[in-house]
């Protein structure tokens, strides 16, 4: 059985290109991997869209195949060219494959390394594939043992400390543009996580914020989360607006900041709604698909999410030491993890094996008490002997199969017992 992961993230794809295999909702995701799990080279399939990265993770008997069924799957849904999507993916096989999920869940692969949303993603989408019947018991094993590494990571370095993610990093970036920032008022679309992140760094660093959402039900529950929690900090209403979304265009057009992170699947920030401000605007567009259209427009700044890379070029020369500190943990537990697959698989060798030699001692028993070489008060004490007997010749070759079982001869060696045995457990 093997793994494969192919990969678009923002190291080998624009954002342009990203929006194209981006998913909007459930529904897209649930049509692609159905097309996807149809090829009987793929058993299992888990898909990630964020806004750096779209991955897919196959369980697959024929990696070769698999990649292929994927690639053009991938550009079935985006439109793109087969032979564009093949130059442009990482594709990681086995061992690379699970080294990549770990590198992933443990948010080193990330933008913004350390940053703190990338394992609930992750999470969200197994959950996804699980409930839909995507996935089963073998990308199951590989998901729960990326979270574990994550843990370890997370535990062992100070990568995870703090808040990091996209939306703290458009916030800093915007602190930077705004060294003084009382009475800079924040204009925030969206009711999201995302949008939650960006409202409370921004309260952090000193900016009121004005919240705008289709759904301004949730903006309500968003913004009084807000206040009521603090997260140690006391926040007010006078700090925290909510205004409809109706009044989008004029809150354009009389803020200097604004940050974006909306689902919507196309732009809702139109050319025709830009007007003329007194002031220099920055607008901080953190969706997938972003959520302004191309625009240029006098004291205009818009950034989206690859925009960020200076903030994150600081980000990896503080968190370098961290990092080579979690790589070196992902390499170990890639290493954990094929030993413990293999030792999943001995397991049952060795227990097919007791059960052969429980097989021979009753039909052994059963033909001397017939025969009477024995007397039946004594056939559970004979019984006994023989179990004692077999469990002490045994005894090497188990201990041996679960060693060898760990080294790169491992499936050659449990194929070859089971052939020798007789023994019919599959492997």
């Amino acid at each position: 059985m093997e793994y494969i992961v192919i990969s678009f993230t923002h190291k080998n794809t624009d954002i342009a290109t990203r929006e194209k295999l981006a998913f909007n909702n459930e529904v897209e995701k649930e049509s692609f991997l159905k097309n996807i799990i149809k090829n009987s080279s793929v058993n299992e399939a888990i898909l990630l869209s964020t806004c750096n990265r779209i991955e897919l993770i196959i369980n697959t008997p024929n990696s070769k195949e698999a990649s292929k069924v994927g690639i053009e799957n991938f550009a079935k849904h985006s439109t793109l060219q087969i032979e564009e999507l093949y130059n442009r993916a990482d594709i990681y096989e086995n061992e690379s494959a699970i080294h990549h999920i770990f590198t992933v869940a443990s948010s080193l692969d990330s933008l913004v390394v350390g940053e703190t949303q990338i394992a609930g993603q992750l999470k969200d989408a197994f959950k996804f594939s699980i409930e839909k019947d995507f996935s089963g018991q073998n990308l199951s094993r590989v998901l729960h043992y990326a979270f574990k590494c994550a843990a370890k990571v997370r535990n062992a370095t100070q990568l995870g400390s703090g808040s990091v993610s996209v939306a703290s990093t458009a916030v800093a970036q915007a602190k930077q543009l705004y060294k003084d920032t009382t009475g800079v008022r924040a204009l925030v679309i969206g009711a999201g996580e995302m949008s939650e992140l960006a409202c409370r760094h921004l309260l952090k660093y000193g900016f009121d914020v004005v919240i705008c959402s289709r759904n301004i039900k949730k903006a309500r529950i968003l913004a009084h989360s807000i206040i009521s929690d603090g997260n140690g900090d006391e926040y007010t209403h006078d700090q925290i607006e909510i205004r409809p979304y109706e009044e989008l265009e004029t809150l354009l057009n009389s803020m200097r900041l604004m940050i974006t992170a909306t689902s919507a699947p196309y732009p809702i920030i139109k050319k025709e709604m830009v007007k003329e401000f007194k002031h220099t605007r920055n607008w901080f567009d953190i969706a997938l698909p972003r959520d302004i259209e191309d625009i240029e427009f006098e004291d205009l700044n818009i950034y989206s999410v690859d925009d960020l890379q200076c903030i994150v070029d600081e980000n990896m020369e503080l968190r370098a030491s961290q990092a080579k500190e979690a790589y070196s943990i992902v390499g170990k537990m890639t290493v954990d993890f094929f030993s413990w697959l293999q030792t999943l698989s001995v397991e049952p060798v060795i227990k097919d094996l007791h059960l052969k030699g429980e097989e021979i001692i009753d039909k052994k028993i059963q033909n001397a008490l017939k025969k009477h070489f024995i007397k039946s008060e004594d056939e559970e004490n004979v019984k006994k002997l023989c179990q004692t007997i077999m469990a002490e010749f045994l005894h090497q070759p188990t201990t041996k199969l679960r060693d060898v079982s760990k080294s790169i001869d491992g499936d050659i060696v449990l194929g070859t017992t089971q052939n020798l045995f007789g023994l019919n457990t599959e492997i």
